[in-house]
């Protein structure tokens, strides 16, 4: 891999001194590249890779280990100067970030005996990526989103007609004439116009781990704990997780983020997509820990071992990303799946199928949105009374009412009385008896909702993102009392419910979540 700086790497950069720079008496073995087999899921391996710079306060210890991370860790030319924009065919501007993540499954470095421990698979396999995710950090460096897209989502590949997402790299690669370098960034390059493709969104950078990095960061921190609702056996790689709070290391946390097989119910890439953000959530709060932040030689260590193992896009500064997420905590960092996805068979072939295009562009318009304001604090010492929820005028309100109560007449005299206080109210006719009274909504239309929810107290909010804008449905349960009287008993809002019928969910988390998971 050519380095800015080197004869072979172009434009100049500053060189380290020989007693600061890592890559001067390194092991050999230690490269990052090589042909991959099967990809081991991107987004543990390379979660040092964009992460481990939150431990990079603004101290002359932490300009230093910048230092050292810049100073060994390889670039390419991964950013594409063609489709990659926005929604808007933009090329955006400001500080926010999309970074897109992928993990290679290198064996450099790796032992025989690692490769037979690791389970790595076959080294001659196609350069296919079975896991990628899209990390959007907004301007004021206050959060990070972390959003996975499973392997098998069958999408639009730019030349190449539709196919599974990760066949897009190996496409990439493969039409690509030049070195092993040449090939990679070709592949890179191809999969972030995919992604952008997908998203709406302009992809800013890239980073990629290799399998050798992702064992040893693993091993530097001390392992990660993870806790498990029930046991799982994998019958295809013979993992086994007993149930319970357990600490994971080495070939065990290699099997964890890859078990896709007698997990749960589904056994499916959502349950591995689900161990991969728990593992990373684990795996950051360890990185942000006192016992790390505390400790300078395991400090040196993680930069270290990220600088040997990732590989970054030509203009990612380390430095200006390090100064944006000092300040980020575990309970900023949230985890999603792209939503909407369903199964679907292509010539025999098990794929997921995209939802509508409008579903994807709400979701990933509001996970770019700029952070609401912080709300001004009180001008004299009473307390701020709470703002009442946002509302919108009855006549710009649909309702299609549902009787779930049953009441015989109930749906059809509700609708009446909601005509008669001016919403545009109709009777929908019978629903599966239900004790809950439900208003269900548009993701979005929070203050829609919040105008019919005057009229029926405690009423419980559910999301379905196939209704239009302005329009919700009003299903009434057993504890329906009438128009503008409070529901028998108040409920919780449900679970949430799939974007489109039949999607798959995975809840949101965040890295301070703890709780067990299937």
């Amino acid at each position: 891999m050519s380095r800015p700086g080197t004869p072979d790497g172009g434009a100049d950069r500053e060189v380290l001194p020989a007693r600061l720079d890592p890559r001067l008496g390194r092991p050999s073995g230690r490269s990052a590249g090589g042909r991959g087999g099967r990809r081991v899921a991107l987004a543990v391996r390379l979660l040092g890779g964009v992460l481990s710079v939150l431990l990079v306060t603004g101290s002359g210890w932490g300009w230093y280990l910048v230092r050292v991370a810049e100073a060994s860790v390889n670039r390419t030319d991964a950013i594409p100067t063609t489709g990659n924009t926005d929604v808007n065919g933009e090329v955006h501007a400001g500080q926010a970030m999309n970074m897109l993540l992928v993990g290679v499954d290198s064996r450099a470095g790796l032992t025989p005996e690692q490769v037979e421990e690791y389970a790595t698979g076959d080294p001659e396999g196609l350069h296919n990526t079975d896991t990628m995710m899209l990390v959007h950090v907004p301007a004021d460096g206050s959060a990070a989103s972390f959003v996975s897209f499973p392997r098998d989502m069958y999408v639009s590949i730019p030349g190449q007609g539709r196919a599974k997402l990760n066949s897009a790299y190996s496409f990439g690669y493969d039409g690509t004439d030049g070195d092993e370098d040449a090939k990679r960034a070709g592949g890179a390059r191809l999969l972030i116009q995919t992604i952008s493709g997908i998203t709406g969104l302009q992809i800013d950078h890239y980073a990629e781990i290799n399998l050798l990095g992702f064992i040893n960061l693993t091993e530097i921190v001390g392992g990660v704990d993870v806790d498990l609702c029930q046991a799982s056996d994998d019958s295809v790689t013979g993992a086994h997780f007993d149930a319970g709070p357990q600490t994971l290391t080495g070939s065990q946390a290699l099997l964890f983020v890859r078990q896709r097989h007698g997990v749960g119910e589904r056994s499916s890439d959502f349950d591995r997509v689900a161990r991969q953000q728990v593992f990373i959530g684990g795996m950051l709060r360890n990185l942000l820990s006192s016992n790390l932040l505390l400790d300078p030689t395991r400090q040196r260590q993680v930069v270290e071992q990220v600088g040997s193992s990732v590989t970054l896009d030509q203009g990612l500064d380390i430095f200006q990303l390090a100064g944006q997420m000092q300040g980020v905590r575990p309970d900023a960092i949230t985890f999603q799946t792209i939503p909407g996805l369903t199964d679907a068979e292509v010539d025999g072939v098990a794929v997921l199928k995209l939802p509508p295009a409008q579903v994807l562009t709400d979701f990933f318009s509001d996970l770019t949105a700029d952070p609401e304001p912080a709300a001004a604090a009180p001008t004299s010492g009473a307390p701020a009374a709470p703002a009442a929820p946002a509302t919108v005028a009855p006549s710009a309100v649909t309702v299609s009412v549902l009787n779930g109560s049953g009441v015989s007449g109930a749906a059809a005299g509700t609708a009446t009385e909601l005509t008669g206080l001016g919403f545009r109210a109709s009777t929908g006719g019978n629903a599966d008896a239900t004790p809950t009274t439900t208003i269900t909504h548009r993701t979005g239309d929070d203050a829609v909702a919040a105008t019919l929810a005057a009229q029926v107290p405690g009423a419980a909010l559910a999301v379905d993102d196939t209704l239009g804008r302005g329009q919700l449905t009003l299903t009434l349960g057993t504890d329906f009392d009438g128009v503008g009287v409070a529901v028998a008993t108040a409920s919780p809002t449900p679970t949430e419910e799939p974007a489109v019928p039949g999607a798959y969910v995975n809840p949101e988390r965040t890295a301070a979540d703890t709780s067990c998971i299937n």
